[in-house]
């Protein structure tokens, strides 16, 4: 089976993760025909600088690919890592820019959405699976690499999907996990996994999330007055009483808890079978937080590809066809899915040996069954800078009201700079 791979760094799920193309060809218009290579177009050559270490041995690999079938040159440069985004920058702010690169998405799409090329005429954009399209300013202005998702990860030998539709049935099964003496241990101690993935749900279920956050940034709305978030803090104090304490669990305890049966289900996505993998094959699956009912699996694209839109013509129609060729041959297919590892973000690409969590996700993606990630959105660092500290408060202090908690988090989300 496939294992999908954690994509972020200090345990972020919407850590940000990015692949490029670079400009190399000629700046001058050329009037003439262009030449064919056994009739494929004759390019001028790209680049390609990305910063995800573990694929860029896939990606030379895939830019020889493209050599032998179109006769067409990708450069590969090297991976840039964690300085991506200051050598991107750099770039950028000498005229040196890539033609295609990477961003996370968000705030740093955002940051640089300039430097977008209009792909949304593009033959590569119309299989992007449905709510998975990288819409600024109405315009689709970068292609997913993949998706990935969390929810609820359970053993289906221990809990039933059927019996957690709700706050009301998601307490009962608790108490009655707790009663057979399973101890859960469903959000654990870093930042990400004890608040900031379980948190995006009262958010994503807003009727737009979006507008939402820029009031509560405002000031013009509370958390402790929302619905969503009341019941937010339901779901946290059952948590509190009826399963291991998450300041005392880490991400490999958790899973390894799960695994071994010693915890019915966890707050997780779709990368936590990489590590479960290592216990064997084992009867698990996917389902919704049912918060305010809901019944959706939270998917979305951690990281776009973009084409600088100052690169000129004939590097743009370069970088075009490349995409084209990713996303629509059967070698830049499989290479997305088998090589690459990624749950792919488009209809036309078919994933036939995907682990369980995996599965699950695509399936939601391809029939848009899905809510956002409203987290990629929050104001960059209040997650581990703010939000967690007052969660772990939370859990250290048992006369703490969900309504307290509410407050707090108010609190740290108005202080938090913006």
């Amino acid at each position: 089976m496939v294992k999908v791979k954690k994509l972020f760094g200090v345990l972020v799920a919407t850590a940000l993760i990015a692949t490029s193309v670079a400009a190399c060809g000629s700046s001058k218009e050329n009037n003439n025909p262009p030449a064919t290579v056994d009739g494929v177009e004759k390019q001028v050559k790209i680049s390609m600088f990305q910063s995800k270490v573990e694929i860029a041995e896939s990606l030379e690999a895939l830019a020889t690919k493209y050599k032998q079938e179109t006769g067409n040159d990708v450069d590969v440069w090297g991976s840039a890592g964690d300085s991506y985004i200051t050598q991107l920058q750099a770039k950028l702010n000498a005229n040196e820019g890539p033609t295609i690169f990477g961003v996370g998405v968000g705030a740093e799409a955002e940051k640089y959405k300039s430097y977008y090329y209009d792909m949304s005429n593009e033959s590569y954009v119309k299989n992007i699976a449905p709510n998975m399209e990288n819409r600024i300013d109405g315009k689709i202005l970068g292609v997913p690499t993949g998706v990935e998702g969390f929810g609820l990860v359970y053993n289906k030998g221990l809990v039933d999907p059927k019996d957690v539709t709700d706050l009301d049935s998601f307490t009962k099964t608790l108490e009655k996990l707790k009663a057979d003496g399973v101890n859960g241990s469903m959000l654990s101690q870093e930042a990400y996994f004890l608040i900031g993935h379980i948190f995006n749900t009262p958010f994503a279920v807003q009727p737009d999330p979006k507008a939402f956050i820029e009031q509560l940034n405002k000031g013009e709305v509370k958390l402790a007055d929302t619905k969503e978030f009341q019941e937010f803090a339901k779901f946290m104090e059952a948590i509190r009483e009826n399963l291991k304490n998450p300041l005392e669990v880490t991400y490999d305890s958790e899973m390894g808890d799960l695994a071994t049966g010693k915890s019915a289900m966890v707050h997780q996505g779709n990368w936590s079978y990489a590590m479960l993998a290592d216990y064997g094959d084992l009867d698990i699956s996917m389902m919704p937080f049912p918060l305010a009912g809901n019944e959706k699996i939270a998917v979305d694209i951690p990281s776009i590809w973009v084409i600088n839109n100052k690169a000129n013509a004939d590097e743009i129609k370069a970088a075009n066809a490349f995409l084209d060729w990713v996303f629509n041959s059967e070698t830049g297919k499989s290479t997305i899915v088998n090589d690459f590892q990624f749950i792919p973000a488009m209809t036309n690409i078919e994933a036939d040996n995907l682990d369980p969590l995996s599965q699950v996700i695509l399936e939601a993606s391809n029939s848009g069954n899905t809510i956002p990630w409203a987290l990629s959105i929050f104001p960059q660092g209040i997650i581990v800078n703010d939000l967690a500290p007052v969660t772990q408060e939370f859990f250290l202090t048992k006369g703490m009201t969900g309504e307290q908690y509410l407050e707090k988090l108010d609190a740290a989300w108005a202080k938090a700079p913006k």
